[in-house]
């Protein structure tokens, strides 16, 4: 998406009081202690391990780190997970 694209999305979101996620394409992360963490607006999952879940959303990936970890619920654009959370990692398209 084009910096100036971004802009007015961000103008808009602003005026009109939207929430960011949905504006910018971002997902929405909520964690729950370090034992849940429950993440919208994703577009899909590339990797899952006990240690290591990578997912990918419109502008990157998210990349969440931890002990135990597995999947409680998954929709089509919803995502709960459990287990001990140690990190939480952007990494935007170039």
């Amino acid at each position: 998406m084009a910096k100036w694209q971004q802009n007015i999305r961000a103008w808009i979101g602003r005026y009109f009081d939207l929430p960011s996620d949905v504006m910018l394409d971002l997902p929405r992360i909520t964690t729950i202690g370090s034992i849940h963490v429950y993440i919208e607006n994703h577009t899909g999952l590339l990797h899952f391990s006990e240690e290591e879940i990578r997912i990918q959303y419109k502008r990157g990936q998210v990349r969440i780190s931890g002990k135990g970890l597995g999947i409680k619920m998954m929709l089509k654009e919803e995502l709960l997970l459990e287990g001990e959370l140690k990190a939480v990692e952007f990494f935007p398209d170039q």
